[in-house]
Order: C-alpha cells, then structure tokens, then sequence
C-alpha cells in the first residue's frame, strides 16, 4: 500500500479493499458475490434477450432435466406415472434457480417467500401437465410415454410463464404506495 493511500492497487485488482483502521490495524473486506456488486456477466448477457425468450430457453433445461430423470428412472421403475413425479421435482428444483437467477427481475422478497410463490405457481401449471400427461400416457400414447410428457409440458409452460411473471416474480409493492393508498380511502 502507498503511504497516505487507503486501498491498495492489488486488493482492487481481486475485488477485495485493504482500508486502514484504527492506530496500524489493517482492515481487509471483498464483495461476497458478483450480483452483489451488481456486475453479474451472465445476468447481463441474459438481459440482452427478451425474457420471453429466456423462459423459454430456462424452460427447455428444465425440459431436458425432466426428460433425461423420466428416462433414466423409467428403466428401472415401469411405473411411469411414479417416476413422473420424481422427475419433475427435479426439473423445478433446476427451473426456479435458473428464472431466478436470469429470467425475471428480483422481486425483492426474501428467498423463502419467492420460493413458495413459486412452488404454489408451479404446483398449478404442473398438475395442469400431470394430468395432461397421465391422460395421454394411459390412452393414446401409452407406448411412448415421452410425447405424452412433451405435450403436457407446453401446456403447462404456458401456464408457468403467466404465473410466474404475475406472481411468483412480481415486484413486491412498496409501503409508500400502501400508505398512500389508505391516505387516499381516508
């Protein structure tokens, strides 16, 4: 550190500050995350695509995921309205971290609550593919279970997408606009 200075040019290169303290003791802090810097690269490269688009791209991971886990799983179990279940707990799990982190803006809730208002969306558009896919499978595509998992799946995005971006990932409201609601009933 040059004499006077409070950051030293290293520490600035690795993202970390080196700030004097109190009579000679040295104070050493760095930023926990990327995001909370505010400088995400993936989050800004995200960005650059219309978030349709994006949930469309988060939903075909997810798709993959849950295709690849029926898959798997199915060889092992014959019960493929069993192994669905699995497989799509699996595929949530992927989803909701992946919108999370690049498909909707931060909602400004606590983890917790982002996440049930997440599961209670998902548990509405997936029952909606579940049964779509448990009808197939048991009628018209019971030799090939995956086409019945496919259609249900687009039905249910459809589904996720509206209430994701309506309530799972809406901005909370703020006190003040609260505030002035009420000043207004008054």
């Amino acid at each position: 550190m040059e004499r006077g200075s409070d950051i030293s040019p290293a520490a600035c290169r690795h993202g970390g500050a080196v700030r004097r303290a109190a009579a000679g003791q040295v104070q050493m802090t760095f930023q926990t995350s990327e995001r909370e810097a505010g400088t995400d690269p993936v989050r800004a490269l995200a960005e650059r695509v219309p978030r349709p688009l994006r949930f469309i791209g988060v939903g075909g991971i997810g798709l993959v995921t849950d295709l690849c886990v029926f898959t798997l799983l199915v060889a092992y179990m014959p019960s493929p309205l069993a192994v669905r279940l699995v497989s799509l707990a699996v595929a949530t799990v992927v989803t909701w971290r992946l919108n999370r982190a690049l498909t909707f803006a931060h909602s400004h809730r606590a983890q917790h609550d982002e996440a049930v208002r997440y599961a209670i969306v998902t548990a509405v558009a997936q029952g909606t593919s579940y049964a779509i896919f448990a009808t197939l499978v048991l009628t018209a595509f019971g030799a090939l279970p995956q086409a019945a998992l496919i259609c249900g799946a687009a039905v249910g995005a459809f589904v996720s997408y509206n209430g994701h971006r309506l309530f799972a990932f809406a901005p909370r409201k703020s006190n003040v606009s609260s505030d002035i609601a009420e000043q207004r009933r008054a």
